[in-house]
């Protein structure tokens, strides 16, 4: 059986392909930034003054792409938001509403948290 190292103590992330430092790596950048593709929507509060935040995590898409979907889902819930770390936040609690938009788009994603 053969285990491969994703994370250093001493560098961090460590790249699947080359097994080199995330920083030091000489495959593809855009791949360390692709999600998972197992969309959760939730909703917190956390560091936010008690203002929550919808937040959309492991989306399979690139960071243009995550960015593009970002802005329309914003337009469709009427509100602010951005982007992190390919994590869309958008402002206040629309995690129904967007299950629906991703849904139609054609994207499976499920409901995390409380």
């Amino acid at each position: 059986m053969s285990s491969k190292l994703v994370y250093s103590t001493d560098t961090g992330k460590i790249c699947p392909q080359c097994q080199r430092p995330i920083n030091d790596c000489c495959c593809k950048k855009s791949n360390h930034e692709i999600g998972s593709g197992n969309v959760k929507v939730l909703y917190e509060t956390k560091g936010r003054k008690g203002k929550g935040a919808t937040l959309i995590t492991e989306l399979a898409l690139e960071s243009k792409d995550i960015t593009k979907l970002a802005k329309e889902l914003k337009a469709k819930c009427a509100t602010g938001g951005t982007v992190k770390d390919n994590v869309i936040e958008i402002q206040g609690d629309h995690r129904d509403k967007i299950l629906q938009l991703l849904l139609l788009k054609g994207i499976k994603a499920k409901k995390s948290g409380g």
